[in-house]
């Protein structure tokens, strides 16, 4: 075989042809390049077109996605604002609330002071009170001691007729026997 191959080449330099092209060859080289264009044809619209429509779809969807991505952050901006202000008018309000709560216990605690002070005044004035009555109940005690000694030096007196230096003499015995303190505690 390949030596037919030389052979035609060989003969076909010898005929004045290039290559060995005859008029056969140059018609199916011609029917081939057409039927390789319509297949070209009928390939890309049955593959290209779908496959192009597939990348232009993929495209406009990557677009929206971008698109939709773009909004959604604005949104999320938009809360996050949001959420910023109502951070910031929640803290002013805890602000408000701890001050009116602060306000309220320095009011409470003033009250419970004036109360106390008050309540002092109270007991304050009921010892006094008892002070006084301690006070009088001594001085009756005194002045019951006072009329049983003089009760008791009239006894005497009466029983002995007694002259004044006597009298006094029985006063002052009188008195020391009932104690200094009876007489110095007024």
């Amino acid at each position: 075989m390949l030596d037919t191959c030389i052979m035609s080449s060989t003969v076909a330099v010898l005929e004045g042809r290039i290559f060995g092209l005859d008029a056969q060859l140059a018609a199916d080289i011609v029917l081939q390049g057409i039927a390789l264009f319509i297949l070209f044809g009928f390939l890309s619209y049955v593959l290209f077109e779908p496959v192009k429509k597939l990348l232009n779809n993929r495209t406009e969807r990557i677009k929206n996605d971008i698109e939709s991505a773009k909004k959604d952050k604005e949104t999320a901006a938009k809360l996050k604002d949001e959420y910023d202000s109502k951070i910031q008018s929640a803290d002013a309000e805890v602000q408000d609330i701890l001050s009116e709560a602060r306000k309220k216990a320095k009011k409470r605690e003033n009250d419970i002071i004036e109360e106390a002070n008050e309540e002092a005044v109270r007991v304050k004035n009921r010892a006094n009170q008892e002070i006084e009555l301690e006070k009088a109940k001594a001085q009756d005690e005194i002045r019951q001691e006072i009329i049983q000694v003089a009760t008791a030096m009239a006894a005497k007196i009466v029983a002995v007729s007694l002259s004044e230096e006597q009298q006094n003499a029985l006063l002052e015995e009188t008195l020391k026997e009932m104690g200094d303190e009876t007489w110095l505690s007024r």
